[in-house]
């Protein structure tokens, strides 16, 4: 079995960031591994010994690495905030592959808009998330469907969402981080968001 430490993971679960793992661990073929979760962008405070959620997470993250490399090929997960991607860039830095497939669902963009944004050395599917999840959006976007992947486990699941990942390519307009920062709504929070 793959271990996280011979994958690009090691750095973020050595540094604290992995959290609230529905699995983290093998993703459907051998040596390749799977987080399901949530990924710390920035960390609170610690007052004493009291360890303090993060003040800015991705939440519903879904991403696999192969073990002996250096970089993660697909990541989906969702920000409150589009001004949010370039702090995960900043956190995932050289693990962002030229080619990967990334999928940055934001809190705050119109329910209409799509883009491609460039960033960090890469490109990103960036779209909004309304009343979904991360999970069912990919699947619908994907053209997938859930009954495919019913007799998978939770890591099976995710290599599947990866594997079919690697082939999208839409045509999304192409706009820049200053465009898009431009144009996205204020942050809403809303209580009790799917998970």
């Amino acid at each position: 079995m793959t271990d996280i430490s011979a994958t690009p993971f090691a750095r973020l679960d050595a540094e604290g960031r992995l959290l609230s793992p529905v699995h983290k661990g093998p993703a459907g073929k051998a040596e390749r591994f799977g987080f399901r979760g949530e990924i710390a962008l920035e960390f609170q405070p610690t007052l004493a010994d009291e360890k303090r959620p993060p003040a800015i997470k991705l939440d519903q993250v879904m991403m696999v690495a192969d073990a002996g490399t250096t970089t993660i090929p697909f990541l989906a997960g969702f920000a409150l905030s589009l001004a949010h991607l370039p702090l995960l860039c900043d956190i995932l830095d050289e693990t962002l592959a030229a080619d990967g497939q990334y999928f940055f669902f934001a809190g705050n963009l119109d329910i209409s808009k799509k883009f491609r944004i460039p960033y960090g050395g890469t490109r990103f599917w960036v779209l909004p998330l309304d009343e979904s999840t991360v999970y069912k959006e990919l699947l619908d976007l994907l053209r997938m469907e859930g009954s495919d992947l019913k007799r998978l486990d939770t890591g099976g699941k995710i290599g599947a969402i990866a594997d079919k990942a690697a082939c999208f390519n839409e045509t999304w307009p192409e706009i820049s981080m200053d465009e898009a920062l431009k144009i996205m709504d204020p942050v809403r929070i809303r209580e009790n968001r799917p998970v």
